[in-house]
């Protein structure tokens, strides 16, 4: 997130598309309001990468369809939401989840915090 903002804050900005392979909603909500132009999830095609480069706006005419999140990713959001919300400070988001903090930091040596 600090690259996209880096990168957003030259003149002229460049044309940023954020690739991750750890997605959730929170980070590609920051990533577009720190300049990102687009944000994809990993597995990404080669076309698809160019294509996010070459469009200029949103499509509107995409479906808004309801989505089944898992259990896991509904955990893993949460989590990077409330570390976002408390500067990265495991100790107090464990606490503001009321879990032990050793039990959060387990599981953010499962995954990369995103």
């Amino acid at each position: 997130m600090e690259c996209v903002q880096a990168l957003a804050g030259m003149d002229p900005a460049p044309r940023i598309v954020v690739l991750t392979g750890f997605a959730s909603i929170a980070t590609a909500v920051e990533a577009i309001k720190l300049g990102a132009a687009h944000y994809l999830a990993k597995p990404a095609t080669t076309s698809e990468i160019e294509a996010a480069f070459a469009r200029e706006a949103g499509d509107p005419s995409v479906e808004v369809t309801a989505r089944r999140t898992s259990l896991r990713t509904q955990e893993w959001e949460t989590i990077q939401s409330t570390l976002r919300d408390c500067d990265f400070n495991i100790s107090e988001a464990a606490r503001r989840m009321g879990m032990h903090r050793r039990t959060l930091a387990r599981k953010l040596a499962k995954r990369q915090i995103g």
